[in-house]
């Protein structure tokens, strides 16, 4: 982390509200990038998921370091035409006509189908504008990893093709005649941080893919495992262990054939421990024996906490100016919950985590916040004010 308490603390004396921002790591970000880019095997691409983050200035940071981008919406795919070099593909369900006409019009490199009616569908627009496409089916695997946060496979999920199902979408999508079937999509997990459970996933694709090809008669050149590498928000001490995952990676990646691009989509894992929350705190209280604190901010800004039910890992920043000619509340050795603006019992970022000392006037810094935070939140609810953006 950089002198981010040094720069709150210089930015507190000139401000004229409460201090409440996003703050982000710009060149911590882009050494983390272009550490993972040089550490996976020559054969496997690195792509950014941009829905865990799509600021502009931090896809400048990842566009030197990344093969390609992820694009989940048409604004999102928008975006990416500033980087008109960098391989682009789409993923998500319920795609518009829109989205798939510019996909196909733009020739990105690969569209994930997530179903029959959407293969057919890409096809009857790729006819009309007398292009043929490639597509990557995804597929909701039998078996995906036991132990992440979400699973969006080896259970009913709105994404993609049951594997079982599998013989008779293809029955129907080889008789499109303007699709071809070029690869096969896996994202199955969010916020996975075991690495062996990882690297037995991506075995399990390459096998899967390899057996697919064969069978179907087909000539792949594409294979997406998805993302879903995690970060330790819960502070286990049980990070998910990149060295070793990219040590042990090549024994799988090699029995691919050359042929094959070898993609891995992250977002959360690029993004999330290099953005930091950082909200003043306007009020402490005890109530009905609980203690809590209440910052100029909230779900609104930074949802993942609620939408998860867990506490957001965070630091208390001492701010000793004090503006007013009256005692400063504080809550000294208590089991805090900091909660927001919001009029909703609902808005909590922290849950009963032990607290040695906060008064009213500090900052509270939420750290692992530059993945799913400000973008996945509910920004107009109540109407309050915007954080700062700031770029260190």
């Amino acid at each position: 982390m950089p002198n981010t308490e040094r720069l709150i603390k210089e930015m507190m004396k000139m401000k004229t509200s409460p201090f409440c921002a996003y703050l982000y790591d710009v060149k911590g970000m882009e050494e983390h990038a272009r550490n993972l880019a040089a550490s996976l095997p020559e054969k496997v691409n690195l792509y950014y998921a941009m829905k865990a983050n799509p600021d502009p200035v931090l896809l400048q940071t990842l566009n030197k370091h990344v093969d390609g981008f992820e694009a989940a919406s048409l604004g999102e795919l928008d975006k990416l035409s500033a980087y008109p070099d960098h391989r682009k593909v789409i993923s998500g369900p319920a795609k518009t006509d829109d989205f798939l006409k510019a996909a196909i019009g733009r020739e990105i490199r690969m569209i994930h189908a997530e179903s029959i009616w959407e293969a057919e569908r890409i096809d009857h627009i790729a006819r009309m504008m007398g292009k043929k496409v490639g597509i990557a089916l995804r597929i909701n695997l039998e078996k995906a990893i036991g132990k992440a946060r979400l699973t969006m496979a080896g259970k009913p999920t709105q994404f993609g093709i049951s594997e079982s199902e599998l013989p008779a979408a293809m029955e129907v999508i080889k008789q499109l005649p303007f699709i071809e079937v070029s690869g096969f999509h896996f994202h199955s997990v969010s916020n996975n941080l075991d690495a062996e459970a990882h690297l037995s996933f991506a075995a399990q694709c390459v096998e899967r893919a390899k057996h697919w090809e064969l069978l179907y008669h087909l000539q792949i050149d594409y294979v997406n495992f998805g993302g879903g590498i995690g970060i330790d928000y819960e502070q286990t001490d049980a990070p998910f262990n990149w060295e070793l995952f990219a040590e042990k990676l090549p024994s799988i990646t090699d029995t691919a054939p050359d042929r094959w691009e070898l993609v891995f989509e992250l977002g959360r894992y690029l993004a999330g421990p290099f953005g930091f929350y950082a909200a003043e705190v306007m009020d402490v209280k005890e109530n009905h024996g609980q203690a809590f604190a209440a910052v100029r901010g909230g779900t609104h800004h930074l949802r993942l906490p609620a939408a998860w039910k867990m506490s957001h890992p965070f630091e208390i920043v001492e701010i000793e100016e004090w503006p007013y000619p009256l005692r400063r509340p504080e809550l000294k050795g208590k089991e805090i919950w900091i909660t927001g603006e919001l009029c909703t019992p609902n808005d909590v970022l922290v849950r009963g985590m032990p607290c040695s000392r906060i008064r009213v006037g500090d900052i509270v810094l939420f750290h692992q916040a530059g993945a799913y935070a400000w973008t996945i939140s509910h920004h107009d609810f109540l109407s309050h004010g915007k954080p700062e953006m700031i770029y260190m």
